[in-house]
């Protein structure tokens, strides 16, 4: 119960945290397009750190949605299959996530790792692209220990999915 309100409290924080990144992604657009329009000059790189935050903003909130079990999934069927049928049917899901991730993953590292050691840069802002590449590899990381961390709880504690 402790592990769960500390993730729980964590993942609120995250939230407060990603929903700060998108309003600044919309300020930071809305000066743009007035720096564009009224004053005739733009922000050099502006659209690339939008895309590059708003990967941020997509893979840390995955992290969120998997630990409240709110991915998006067909169940039209399984609702009424036996529970133990929807059980096996839970564990394959995690199976398969896991190791669909832990090969992203991996990956993922390997090419992080290769254009942090090249150093590379973005065209426009010059940002280092081990940043926003590395969205995936920490996003699919945090996703793992999520689902780990739910298939260790007390099936009492575990909000049914189906």
């Amino acid at each position: 119960m402790l592990l769960e309100r500390m993730i729980d409290g964590t993942l609120r924080a995250l939230e407060w945290l990603l929903g700060l990144l998108l309003v600044a992604m919309v300020l930071f657009n809305f000066a743009n397009v007035v720096g564009r329009y009224v004053f005739g000059a733009t922000m050099l790189g502006a659209e690339e750190v939008q895309v590059f935050a708003m990967v941020w903003l997509t893979f840390l909130g995955a992290v969120i949605v998997t630990w409240r079990s709110a991915h998006l999934r067909m169940d039209a069927i399984a609702v009424h299959f036996p529970p133990v049928v929807r059980t096996l049917l839970r564990w394959a899901e995690a199976a398969v996530a896991l190791g669909t991730l832990g090969y992203v993953l991996q990956y993922s590292w390997l090419f992080v790792s290769r254009i942090k050691r090249i150093d590379q840069l973005s065209d426009a802002a010059h940002v280092p692209m081990w940043i926003p590449h590395a969205a995936v590899l920490v996003g699919f990381g945090l996703i793992i220990v999520m689902l780990v961390l739910r298939a260790i709880r007390p099936a009492k504690d575990v909000k049914q999915d189906y």
